[in-house]
């Protein structure tokens, strides 16, 4: 299956929690911090949305960052996704 978003929704994946502090501790799932920096897996066309013009600035496969507690999370062929707003999006990662 394939998740094609609506509008001004861009299909996210998480990049994995760090699960060493910077000392070297081993972080318990329940201590890691939400992760911030995801992969765009999707989309949309954009277009009017809610009476404005958007233009999509993002491209399958960059690297954002975006709201810590933005977007809503689906589950799909055993993979978890993020859908959200592209104004949800903070900055895009440049290496």
């Amino acid at each position: 299956m394939e998740l094609k978003p609506l509008g001004d929704r861009v299909v996210l994946q998480f990049v994995e929690a760090e699960e060493k502090s910077k000392g070297g501790i081993i972080l318990a799932p329940a201590a890691q911090e939400k992760p911030q920096v995801a992969v765009v897996k999707a989309v949309g066309p954009g277009g009017i949305v809610d009476g404005k013009d958007v233009e999509m600035e993002v491209e399958v496969g960059d690297k954002v960052i975006l709201s810590k507690y933005s977007g809503t999370e689906v589950k799909l062929d055993g993979e978890k996704y993020t859908i959200v707003r592209q104004n949800d999006i903070l900055a895009k990662v440049e290496e």
